[in-house]
């Protein structure tokens, strides 16, 4: 019998520079002009593969095609 091999994702080396952080806003430069600002994201649960997955502090996850992504920008949140 054939065991499916689950892909081990691990976070990015962009990512890992933000760790300390207790969350993070991304912004997403997609194909075609498009961008979306997403605040709230929990920079342990970044993990990279051939979909992007995070969560937020709100409890959404967020699931991006790294395909359809030219550039990420990323900014810590300081608390006010």
């Amino acid at each position: 019998m054939n065991k499916i091999k689950k892909p081990d994702l691990k976070p990015s080396l962009s990512t890992s520079y933000f760790l300390d952080c207790a969350s993070v806003t991304q912004i997403v430069h997609f194909k075609g002009g498009i961008k979306r600002t997403f605040s709230g994201i929990k920079p342990e649960t970044i993990k990279q593969g051939q979909y992007t997955k995070m969560s937020t502090l709100d409890g959404r996850m967020l699931i991006i095609n790294d395909s359809n992504v030219l550039c990420i920008e990323v900014f810590e949140e300081t608390e006010k």
